[in-house]
């Protein structure tokens, strides 16, 4: 372990409602250290409220990064992330500073920490077959998703199309997985030393917190924040409209459902997120698990803390 080819990364993930972002905000303004955003959906510019987005006051306590990136329509995937990503621990560890990678995005908190898998072929014609059938059938894709490759489609929200579609797509022309892609990587060439704590709350608890964070959403003017966005004139199928939720409230502004008929269905996706987010966790290695009933900052701070001294002595020894 060098400091060139190795360097300390602290990561504190959990489902959506889980607590993750406040436990952050606790943790680097006693440790201290910059926050990271591992979320997918954070990236795009307009798009705060019902991504969860930190706070201007929040973003006044703690330094943030990985949000606000691009445009609702730019694209922005997993690849753009890792570069993003890598570079900025990298500066920020050469200025002498921490940074906490923190969010629920499973598939760009591994590439962040292991890299992502080789590049599979691609077809435009099969792409555009494939979303011709989505739009006779909404949702087709994502059941014939889950039927050939579970594993990806766990990792994946069913209105992800773009994500589901490059999953199938993958499927279809290698006869192989998109998990399996990414199992035959390895994933062992991490230029990171990772500590990651994962948040675990009782079932029935976190789809209580998970409600309960819909309606505060709610209530803080997401509805509000959909209509500015069509207002701007942003398209039905921009990237930053797949976030969870805004095919729903755009339905409501429509006039093609209730709010109150909205709200449930919103809670229900979000939940059943969630379910699958913590399938992702409970694969990954060596991972740390809270208990929200515990003190979660002592913990993530005593073991943080012991972390990096002994990253620190190896690499000393190294060195020596």
């Amino acid at each position: 372990m060098t400091e060139q080819s190795t360097r300390p990364l602290i990561c504190i993930t959990g489902p959506t409602g889980s607590g993750k972002s406040s436990l952050a905000l606790a943790v680097a303004e006693r440790l201290p250290a910059e926050i990271l955003s591992v979320d997918s959906m954070q990236v795009y510019r307009g798009f705060d409220i019902g991504t969860a987005k930190p706070s201007a006051a929040e973003r006044q306590r703690i330094v943030h990064h990985g949000l606000d990136l691009v445009e609702p329509t730019e694209q922005f995937d997993a690849g753009a992330f890792l570069a993003y990503a890598r570079d900025l621990v990298v500066q920020r560890r050469a200025a002498g500073g921490q940074v906490l990678a923190v969010g629920g995005t499973g598939l760009y908190l591994r590439g962040l920490l292991y890299g992502l898998a080789p590049s599979a072929p691609s077809d435009a014609s099969l792409r555009s077959q494939l979303r011709g059938d989505e739009q006779q059938q909404p949702g087709v894709m994502y059941r014939r998703l889950q039927e050939v490759d579970p594993e990806a489609a766990a990792q994946l929200h069913c209105n992800d199309l773009v994500r589901v579609e490059r999953a199938l797509e993958v499927f279809l022309l290698t006869g192989r997985p998109q998990s399996q892609w990414w199992q035959e990587h390895g994933f062992r060439s991490s230029p990171f030393a990772a500590l990651i704590f994962a948040i675990r709350w009782p079932r029935e608890q976190l789809r209580a917190r998970i409600a309960q964070r819909v309606e505060q959403m709610l209530n803080a003017g997401w509805l509000e924040e959909v209509e500015d966005g069509l207002r701007a004139g942003i398209p039905d199928d921009a990237p930053a409209m797949r976030a969870l939720g805004y095919g729903e409230l755009r339905a409501v502004l429509r006039g093609e459902c209730s709010l109150v008929a909205a709200q449930e269905r919103i809670t229900v996706l979000c939940q059943r997120f969630a379910k699958r987010q913590i399938t992702w966790f409970n694969s990954v290695p060596s991972i740390h698990w809270l208990d929200p009933e515990q003190d979660m900052v002592d913990t993530v701070l005593g073991q943080s803390r012991t972390f990096l001294v002994r990253f620190e002595q190896g690499r000393s020894g190294e060195n020596g």
